[in-house]
């Protein structure tokens, strides 16, 4: 049982025990705030780095709505997947090299399915290079003043040196959500359908527990199960950020039950960007591969199963009600890829064979890491 900072002075003597219920490891940590104020309602080691697996995918999200208000390509743009894009372990999509999407498809999938290879493919060609789009990813979180975290990768998958903090996903989450209100719609998508298959949101408090409107799942063993949750009621939106639970059930019905209580109580004078750092060793990376991934993990080492459209098991008390009505279906597809190529490719394509393309860059702009130099048009062989 761990206990989570109120930062009313009131609430002080409360535990999580009285509010949350059963939470993962002591000191995980834990977040819940108002996005449009920015107020702290609680928070527990909101400093210490943490591995964000696919809640990676909402930094890569970000960096590509910023390239899109750039000018740099379209939502209807092509991602193109590379052979080294497809060779990601799952979850994924699949697709085979050379295979290409647009833009708005491939965020969609990310949000919905966390498909590695497509998210690997956005960092590509939107970036240029994996390198390129990590370095990018580095810089905007730099500019929104998240000092605690690094990025290596698009999709998450695990790297010893891409870590975030709690406090630091909260200022993405505000970055997402009021910076581009346009894309609101990414975030709460109840299930997709590729093809034939029906692929439901990882995030079981999407249609079903009440003002859900986001954000985002993730898992590796590194970091045990992660959850941002967003939810609006009356006009207020909160979000709930939990790192680190035990199972993808814990780590819901935790988001679930922060952002309940959340929404009858009032944030504090502290805000995200204003509260001061604080916890030990908050420096070093914890890693939870012991507890949810060894023998004697008593959940399966995933992202979970999809949500069914029921609640809890009977015999599990669940604050998640059960889904009365049909689920909400978005159909993606391959192709309909008619927007302009990405700017950072330098007007080439992805090389297919060995999937790491070092795209020819626009003399007129900063070359970013592992541009290619100046060249004439290459065409892609297959």
């Amino acid at each position: 049982m761990m206990k989570i900072r109120f930062v009313r002075s009131m609430l002080l003597g409360l535990t999580v025990a009285t509010v949350l219920g059963a939470v993962p490891a002591s000191a995980n940590p834990a977040m819940l705030f108002d996005v449009n104020s920015g107020a702290v309602i609680e928070h527990q080691e909101a400093f210490k780095r943490w591995h964000p697996a696919s809640l990676t995918k909402l930094m890569t999200a970000y960096t590509a709505f910023r390239a899109v208000k750039a000018g740099e390509l379209a939502l209807n743009s092509p991602i193109k997947i590379s052979k080294k894009a497809a060779a990601f372990p799952p979850a994924k999509m699949g697709y085979k090299p050379g295979s290409v999407l647009t833009l708005d498809n491939a965020l969609k999938i990310i949000m919905v399915k966390s498909a590695n290879d497509v998210a690997a493919a956005i960092g590509e060609n939107v970036g240029g290079t994996p390198e390129a789009f990590a370095a990018r990813m580095n810089a905007e979180a730099q500019r929104l003043g998240m000092v605690g975290s690094h990025w290596v990768n698009a999709n998450g998958l695990h790297d010893p040196e891409q870590y975030t903090t709690a406090r630091d996903l909260a200022i993405l989450v505000r970055a997402i959500r009021l910076e581009y209100p346009e894309y609101a719609a990414y975030f709460d998508i109840e299930g997709i359908i590729a093809g034939k298959a029906k692929l439901k949101n990882f995030n079981p408090l999407v249609g079903r527990f009440p003002g859900t409107d986001g954000m985002k799942t993730g898992f590796v063993c590194e970091s045990g199960f992660n959850l941002i949750a967003t939810a609006t009621r009356d006009g207020r939106t909160l979000a709930a950020i939990v790192l680190g639970a035990d199972s993808p059930d814990n780590r819901a019905e935790e988001a679930a039950k922060m952002l309940q209580t959340g929404f009858v109580r009032n944030g504090a004078s502290v805000s995200v960007t204003g509260l001061a750092p604080y916890g030990d060793n908050r420096d070093v990376a914890t890693s939870m591969r012991e507890e949810v991934c060894s023998p004697k993990a008593k959940h399966a080492a995933s992202d979970g199963p999809a949500p069914t459209e029921a609640g809890a098991a009977p015999d599990k008390v669940s604050i998640i009600p059960e889904m009365t009505r049909q689920r909400n279906w978005v159909t993606v597809s391959l192709g309909g890829a008619t927007g302009p190529m990405p700017k950072a490719l330098g007007g080439r394509d992805i090389v297919i064979e060995t999937g790491v393309p070092l795209p020819t860059w626009r003399p007129d702009r900063p070359a970013p890491i592992g541009a290619a130099p100046v060249a004439g048009k290459v065409q892609a062989r297959s």
